[in-house]
Parts: structure tokens; C-alpha cells; sequence
């Protein structure tokens, strides 16, 4: 990407370096876990960013994560690069390299922006924490960033700029209030993936070389660990059929021909998925794909047509085998329910990969017991266990400040 007139590049998106050597996951919807499964999670929330910057402006994409940088090497291509705006993930779990980064470029002069879950739950707590943050972009970013450049490059202040917090010329901390989500999500460009380290990325199963393709925000459901409503709210928004198979034929273009389908309830419009799976058989699209779903949001005629068209593999947030951990964590499923979509799926060739949670209210020996049990009695092909985390921002992390679990100091 060229540089602009004085050397220096206009805008720098990151996803900064590893904090140990392990592999990261990073994202606007997520929260920085280490990937057991050693998968390298597609940046397509950067390339959503990157394609916000108005054309005359030159931006370049920086995945430290997926091209496995040094902190060293990381920190020579910033100061190469002497960005006019840098924008980074801010996560909990990788916080100090986070801030390093910022450091970094705010010492070349740029103006620094923290994305993501972390500064959107505590955004007055990560502007304290890292002197050199100028913005934190809260929520959904896309807009909000195209305000932050389209005022700083007219001179004009962020005092109001809805979805941010800020530190003014004072060094005084505003939070200011929320920006409306986007009501129609093919309103946004498509992402500029093209500039994101393709040959990088990898996920079990499907191999190499796939990205994130968006077809919906937003959760309705009211789970207590989860951090999808601090980022999208409750309300679901779509994306048409019509403007993800534009997104499907641009990646072909790209060489690019599997996806995973970046929404944690793809199959809860069923007319939508229905639709976009009869646009890829039409028009004859040589695609591989997977997509997360419910247990009680899919079944065994909407499955046929997913794989028909092409889908390999659905992710199924189980969480717990038993049911009295569930009703605690506010899941409204059913155990029952979901060993019979697991089966469903298994019968049908559709691959599965269950998520599971270890440590949520309510937990004991025995109810951990329960879950490995009931995982091994499903025929799934990946089963995930993670450590129960009050992520900020959740219900859960409320809960656990008020019981005395965590220590927020």
C-alpha cells in the first residue's frame, strides 16, 4: 500500500503480536483467548475497518497473530510504517502488549484508536490505564471510525462523536453516548479481505486459506457468560442473501473458496439461510463452508439444504450437560434437544463441534461430571471445553463482582 506524500502511511490496522508465543484470537466480538485448537481466526473486523477509510487515504492491515511477528518485528514494521492513525485490538487477556502497541505508534506521532469487547464494557478504565489512547471506538465500529477520520482530518473535535470515549488536548476522559446500530448491514462496503495475510489462516477440518463472511449481528437470547450483546445488543440484523453472494464471488476473485459464516445464530432466520443456500446452488458457487448455530434453531430440512449447499461443519454452543447449570446461565435450551441435533447432524454427514463451558455458576464436581459424560455419548467431531471467564461488560462479570469472585482492582 503507498505511503502518503510524507512517508508515512494514513492508517494502520492491527492485530498486535502474541503476549507468549501462543496463538491469540482477537476480534470486535471477542475476547483474546488463547486457541487451543491452534486455529488462526481471519481478521475480517479489520478488514471491515480498512474498507471505512474514504479511497484517497492509504491503509494497510497488520496481523501480527497470523504472520506469527516477533514483538521486535512488530514494533519495526509500526515504526516504518509511522501511521497517521493507528487502529488496535485492546483485549484483557493480551492487555500489556496491546498497550506496547499503542505506545509505539502514538511515539511516531499517530493517532491511537482501541477497538474490541474489552474497551467497549470499561472504556473510562482502558483510557486510564494506556496514557498514550486517544480514542475507544464502543460497540459496533464501522461508522463511528468513518466519523473519528472524517473530523480529525477536517480539524474538527471528537466532543460528541457518539459511540466513543475520548481523551481531550486536557487529557480529560468523556464517554459519550451510544451510536445507533446499523439497521440494515448491507449498508456496509464490502471488506477489504484482500488485504488481510490470506495464506495465514487455518481452522481444523477446513485447512487453509478461508476468512470470516458476516451475515448477521446481534443475539435475542439472554445467556449470562455472554459477551455477544456488549458488542451487537439484543436486536438481530441481517445481511440479504443477495449482498453475501457478492462477498462469496469478490473472495473467488481472491482465490478464496471457503468460508466460515461470522454470525453466533446464523440459522435463526431460517427463510434467510434457505434463501442464500438456493443463490449458491443456482448460480452453481464452488463453496465450502461452516456457520455456529443453537441446538433448537435448525433442523433436519434447513440442514439438508446447507449441506447441499456446500456447509461441512455447524458449531453448537452446548455449554454444560446439565441442565440445572443451564437454566442458571439463563440458556433456555435443552439437554435432550441437543443430543438429538448433534445426531441429526452426525446422520446427515454435516461435521460437529461442540462448545463447551467449565466453572459457571452453579458448577460442582459433579455437574462437570455430567458435562463429560454427556459429551461422550454425542457423536461429535470436535469438542471444545473452555474456563468459565466474567467477561466484562456480561452478566456473568456482575455476578461475579457482586458474590466477591473477582478482584476488579
Amino acid at each position: 500500500m503507498a505511503m502518503n506524500g510524507n512517508g508515512r502511511i494514513d492508517v494502520l490496522i492491527v492485530n498486535p503480536p502474541s503476549p507468549d508465543g501462543h496463538i491469540y484470537i482477537r476480534d470486535v466480538c471477542r475476547w483474546g483467548r488463547r486457541s487451543r485448537e491452534r486455529m488462526i481466526w481471519p481478521q475480517t473486523s479489520l478488514a471491515y475497518l480498512a474498507a471505512m477509510v474514504p479511497d484517497e487515504m492509504s491503509v494497510e492491515i497488520i496481523d501480527a497473530i497470523a504472520e506469527q511477528m516477533t514483538w521486535r518485528e512488530f514494533e519495526a514494521r509500526v515504526r516504518d510504517k509511522r501511521p497517521s492513525f493507528y487502529v488496535s485490538y485492546v483485549t484483557g487477556t493480551t492487555f500489556d502488549i496491546d498497550a506496547r502497541g499503542i505506545q509505539v505508534a502514538k511515539q511516531e506521532g499517530a493517532m491511537t484508536i482501541a477497538v474490541g469487547t474489552h474497551p467497549s464494557a470499561v472504556p473510562r478504565n482502558t483510557l486510564e490505564l494506556i496514557p498514550d489512547l486517544d480514542v475507544v471506538i464502543r460497540h459496533e465500529p464501522e461508522l463511528t471510525f468513518r466519523e473519528v477520520l472524517d473530523r480529525t482530518r477536517a480539524g474538527r473535535p471528537l466532543t460528541g462523536c457518539k459511540g466513543t470515549a475520548i481523551r481531550d488536548d486536557r487529557g480529560e476522559i468523556a464517554v459519550h453516548e451510544d451510536r445507533p446500530l446499523l439497521e440494515n448491514l448491507d449498508d456496509l462496503p464490502i471488506p477489504k479481505q484482500h488485504l488481510l495475510p490470506l495464506d495465514r489462516y487455518r481452522m481444523p477440518f477446513i485447512g487453509k486459506r478461508y476468512v470470516w463472511l458476516l451475515t448477521n449481528r446481534g443475539c435475542p437470547y439472554r445467556c449470562t457468560y455472554c459477551f455477544e450483546g456488549v458488542i451487537w445488543g439484543k436486536s438481530v440484523r441481517y445481511r440479504s442473501a443477495e449482498s453475501i453472494i457478492q462477498e462469496i464471488e469478490y473472495l473467488a476473485r481472491h482465490d478464496v473458496h471457503k468460508v466460515v459464516f461470522l454470525a453466533d445464530l446464523f440459522t435463526f432466520d431460517r427463510q434467510g439461510v434457505l434463501r442464500l443456500c438456493d443463490l449458491i446452488l443456482a448460480k452453481g458457487l464452488k463453496l465450502k463452508w461452516a456457520c455456529n448455530s443453537r441446538v433448537d434453531t435448525i433442523d433436519r430440512e434447513m440442514a439438508t439444504k446447507m449441506k447441499q449447499a456446500g456447509c461441512w461443519l455447524i458449531a453448537l454452543g452446548l455449554e454444560s450437560g446439565s441442565q440445572s447449570v443451564l437454566d442458571a446461565c439463563k440458556k433456555d435450551a435443552k439437554i435432550e434437544k441437543a443430543a438429538e441435533t448433534v445426531a441429526m447432524l452426525h446422520q446427515l454427514g454435516i461435521r460437529t463441534w461442540g462448545y463447551f463451558i467449565i466453572g459457571l455458576p452453579g458448577e460442582t464436581e459433579a455437574t462437570i461430571r455430567e458435562t463429560i459424560d454427556f459429551a461422550k455419548t454425542l457423536p461429535l467431531d470436535i469438542a471444545l471445553f473452555h474456563v468459565a471467564v466474567p467477561y466484562a461488560g456480561t452478566e456473568f462479570y456482575f455476578q461475579a463482582v457482586a458474590n466477591g469472585w473477582l478482584n476488579t482492582n
